[in-house]
């Protein structure tokens, strides 16, 4: 009997790799995001002088873009699973990169603020997106993985952003710094409608070997989103409230850092650029690890276990890192500190977005939205929360202590999260 060619036996014995493509897209789009949102955190000092704003007008700037990212995060999560991450992230890109260059037209404080809700409104739903297309294309057993490496590469963009403007504002206007990072999202869009498919079965870079990994089902009509169930479950309100706590420390980070460490610790703007991108170093190390050792965890502990233990580990040595911080009289120690801070309590990150995928199922969209919209909303109360506190008390202690505290919060919520309590109604 002839034996086989192997030419024939390759491609249902050997799984190709599209879905690799689709993690390095979301990678780079990640970096994209968040270079254009941190941006504005590093101008902020020559914005405020330029515009004539108080501490908390721009608390309220910075808050705008996050009350919007949060109001409409669940329809954009919807809007993901009914039509697919392909046009959605398409539509995203385009409209954040569209703000980002008109933030640089600002005129004023309500100028600014309508900018920044439309950028918040229009980048709204990028996660649940990227949500949407990992449940498809990506077994579940890498799923904490992917969720590390993806907001690992946004932190990596916003660390690279702090220097990045520092240098430019040497040499430009804010304005046209804020036009140039505009632009950026223009190719990722291309490639992006040219390449990816909603549906793995589509793909011609995909083979049967490799759908039979990724266990991706045929496509099929979308169902209605179970609400009642999805308000009633226990574990998604403790997901809500403890990635709420969790986000709430890392827009201090993203915002008011860099005053912080001009005013506060006294450092001059080169040496701001560089600690300021030290807290969003550590949080791509702390997500990327987070989501790494996740995974593991589950097949040795059980999906509960598993889950939890990279936050029960981080965020308390976050809040300690924090109190460490404010009590420390050495400035450079104090932003190693919030540094170490920042990337502890990113551990929990990526583990949380696995286990809303493991409760959504088809709905992950919707589910992965409500968990970031309640982020947001905790990303919305920090910069303003600061902003208030420096014109009451002009102190900067008691806006780290409410960061602390909120991690403490987060941690809590974790012994309550039940990955495998799923929502009735969903498969």
């Amino acid at each position: 009997m002839a034996s086989p060619q192997p030419s024939a036996l390759s491609p249902a014995v050997t799984p190709t790799r599209a879905r690799y493509g689709v993690l390095g897209f979301t990678l780079g789009l990640m970096a994209v995001a968040y270079l254009d949102r941190v941006c504005i955190a590093t101008a902020a000092p020559a914005i405020k002088a330029d515009l004539g704003l108080s501490d908390a007008q721009m608390g309220y700037v910075f808050s705008a873009f996050t009350t919007a990212y949060a109001l409409f995060e669940v329809p954009s999560g919807w809007l993901a699973d009914r039509f697919g991450a392909r046009l959605m992230l398409a539509r995203i890109v385009v409209w954040w990169s569209a703000m980002t260059a008109a933030t640089g037209a600002a005129v004023g404080f309500w100028s600014l603020v309508g900018i920044r809700f439309l950028f918040g409104m229009g980048e709204a739903g990028a996660l649940p997106s990227i949500a949407r297309a990992f449940g498809r294309w990506l077994p579940a057993r890498e799923s904490g993985r992917a969720f590390g490496l993806a907001v690992m590469a946004g932190a990596l963009g916003g660390a690279l952003t702090q220097p990045l403007v520092v240098a430019m504002l040497e040499r430009i206007h804010w304005r046209h710094s804020f036009v140039i990072f505009g632009m950026t999202g223009t190719v990722w869009v291309v490639a992006w409608l040219w390449w990816f498919r909603d549906d793995p079965h589509s793909h011609p870079s995909v083979n049967e070997a490799e759908l039979r990994l990724i266990g991706s089902d045929p496509p099929a009509p979308h169902a209605a989103v179970p609400w009642r169930a999805l308000r009633r479950n226990r574990t998604m309100g403790a997901v809500c409230l403890m990635y709420m706590s969790a986000i709430y420390g890392w827009y201090f980070y993203l915002t008011w850092l860099p005053t912080y460490l001009l005013r506060a610790r006294g450092f001059d703007l080169h040496q701001t650029g560089w600690l300021a991108a030290l807290p969003l170093l550590s949080i791509a190390f702390g997500v990327l690890f987070g989501g790494w050792v996740s995974d593991p965890l589950v097949r040795r502990w059980g999906v509960r276990a598993g889950r939890r233990a990279p936050a029960l580990v981080g965020l308390p040595l976050a809040a300690a890192a924090v109190i460490g911080a404010v009590l420390t009289p050495q400035p450079l120690l104090a932003a190693l500190l919030l540094a170490a801070a920042a990337g502890c309590a990113a551990m929990c990150v990526a583990p949380a977005w696995a286990v809303c995928l493991e409760l959504g199922g088809r709905h992950a969209g919707v589910v992965t939205g409500t968990m970031n919209m309640f982020g947001n909303i905790g990303g919305a109360l920090s910069p303003v929360v600061t902003g208030l506190c420096l014109q009451w008390w002009s102190s900067w202690n008691m806006p780290l202590v409410t960061v602390a505290a909120f991690y403490g919060v987060a941690a809590a919520c974790w012994l309550l999260i039940d990955p495998e309590e799923k929502l009735q109604g969903v498969g």
